[in-house]
């Protein structure tokens, strides 16, 4: 007997199953906290040089004489037809020339700065002075978080199936609790950098290990609205981020508060059990037969007589990851479902982080980008058993992209009165990005065969890790480049990464009620119309003596 038909007699998602996947998905939330804290914190306000003659100069104009002197000190520049002051210059004081008025005067780089307090009192930005020469740091230390969260799916991978997901779990939290505290008072960007490593390795890892325990538990006709489901407590963690931010504009206070419900995580020692199928996995049938008679208790079921000794984990033939790719129809599968994961990861957590390079209020902006990646989830439930997993996904990966490629026209025929339309088109692109988030989890398990499944999705999470350290990098084009294109230019570049992911998608097979692929031979008839032809795979095999199938359809 195989586990599934014991939850299957036990409840495939009963009220101990819904207990626990609450539970964890509770976890979830402050996931959402850490990896989107530095849409705020890291929030980049106006700001000019401060003039040295004044030691209280601050970026709002505090009287007549105080305008005059920012007239005399600071020289103008032209930006999309408006003036303004210039960021990185003033006018050079200890030259004699700066006597002579206008255009004339020499001017000289500054090394300290005023910024714009009505937004944010302080951010990181402002705290390390992250500007002119230096505004390129904000994209390395959002980089450095993305490291963090591929160093955790990997490190956490592999860590989760040796000592169990609970201990994991526990763990995440903690790291996520000393390190989020500590980033608070870090004194400078290296350590800064540092903490902020560490946190995105605990924030990767807890929805990791969360989701795993959350499924483990959950009867196969259930785990596709399961994979699903948690992740409406991932954005109900960004609507408490955007409220809680509204409130405190103080980045280490922020910091601080949102770090805080990381504690809870030391009860779930005692409240969330270790997952059955692991301690299976590892022999542990005693400890897996106490945990599945609860549950079934608690389900108001009970567990037949001996089914333990009769249970058995879906195992197949030992295989590695790159028994995936030895012939052209795997090779060509491979490369796209790892391109769409790279991709998505560019889009999605690109979109997140542009909110702040955006016209208009930044709490605002990011409340409806949150809101319309809730729907896209929902439109995920209602149409994913409908229309297929490869329709819904090129089309929300085409939707996105062109709504963002579409912000290049509003630019080049409107005028600021239009920022609104950029604004649109964006989340447009964060609607379709956030379906294909979602669907991409479901398609890609489904699509790797159960001998390699595992290991599959660990390396689809390098990708996904690679393509959140890109994002960041886009996503500050605007900041980087300046000029008209500035507020379109990364959700252009976001837009054509992701129509060509959208149409490679097409090359993958559909596999909505599809009898999944358990072995190589099975994934490499997968998706073919004609299956008369056997395939026999072995490893051993020279592969010029292999029996190769006809690869002509993918």
């Amino acid at each position: 007997m195989k586990f599934d038909e014991i939850l299957k007699e036990v409840g495939e998602f009963g009220p101990y199953q819904r207990r626990v996947y609450f539970l964890v998905c509770l976890a979830c939330i402050t996931s959402a906290f850490q990896t989107m804290l530095p849409v705020f914190i890291l929030d980049m306000p106006e700001y000019r040089c401060k003039i040295y003659s004044m030691p209280n100069d601050t970026y709002k104009i505090q009287s007549s004489y105080h305008a005059s002197l920012v007239n005399q000190s600071i020289p103008m520049e032209t930006t999309d037809e408006s003036e303004s002051y210039a960021s990185c210059r003033l006018y050079d004081v200890t030259n004699s020339s700066t006597t002579s008025r206008g255009s004339n005067k020499s001017q000289t780089t500054c090394h300290r700065w005023v910024y714009d307090q009505s937004t944010f009192t302080s951010t990181v930005i402002t705290q390390f002075d992250m500007v002119c020469d230096h505004a390129s740091f904000r994209s390395h230390l959002n980089m450095v978080g993305f490291g963090g969260m591929l160093a955790g799916a990997v490190t956490f991978g592999i860590i989760t199936d040796i000592v169990g997901r609970k201990r994991t779990l526990l763990a995440s939290g903690v790291i996520q609790m000393i390190f989020g505290i500590a980033l608070a008072f870090s004194p400078n960007f290296i350590l800064f950098a540092v903490f902020r490593f560490f946190t995105g390795i605990a924030a990767m890892s807890t929805f990791m290990i969360a989701f795993v325990i959350g499924l483990e538990l959950v009867g196969p006709s259930k785990r596709t609205i399961a994979g699903i489901a948690i992740e409406f407590f991932w954005c109900f963690g960004l609507f408490v981020l955007a409220l809680v931010a509204y409130f405190i504009r103080e980045w280490t206070y922020l910091q601080i508060v949102m770090t805080i419900p990381s504690v809870f995580f030391i009860v779930y020692w005692w409240i969330i059990p270790e997952s059955p199928r692991w301690l299976l996995s590892r022999g542990r049938v005693d400890e897996a037969e106490q945990i599945i008679n609860k549950l079934a208790r608690v389900n108001g079921r009970s567990l037949p007589k001996d089914v333990m000794k009769r249970v058995m984990l879906e195992d197949g033939p030992e295989m590695k990851i790159w028994h995936m790719f030895t012939t052209p129809v795997l090779i060509v599968r491979g490369v796209v479902i790892f391109y769409q994961w790279f991709a998505i990861n560019i889009i999605y957590y690109g979109l997140s982080l542009n909110v702040s390079n955006l016209s208009g209020d930044v709490f605002l902006n990011f409340t409806i980008s949150s809101a319309v990646e809730t729907a896209a989830y929902v439109m995920c439930i209602v149409l994913l058993e409908r229309t297929g997993r490869k329709k819904l996904y090129c089309a929300s990966m085409l939707l996105g992209g062109v709504a963002c490629i579409a912000t290049l026209f509003p630019v080049i025929y409107g005028d600021k009165s239009h920022t609104w339309i950029t604004v649109s088109l964006a989340m447009v692109g964060k609607f379709g990005a956030s379906a294909a988030f979602a669907v991409v989890y479901v398609f890609s398990a489904e699509i790797f065969p159960t001998v390699v499944r595992q290991s599959g999705i660990g390396a689809c999470s390098v990708f996904e890790g690679v393509g959140g350290m890109v994002a960041p990098y886009i996503s500050d084009l605007g900041v980087i480049v300046g000029g008209n294109l500035a507020e379109a230019l990364p959700l252009i570049v976001f837009g054509v990464i992701t129509v060509s992911a959208g149409l490679l998608s097409l090359l993958l097979p559909e596999t909505k009620n599809k009898k999944l692929p358990e072995t190589i031979e099975d994934a490499i008839l997968f998706g073919r119309k004609d299956k008369s032809q056997k395939y026999t795979y072995d490893p051993i095999v020279s592969k010029n003596t292999r029996e190769m199938v006809d690869d002509s359809i993918l």
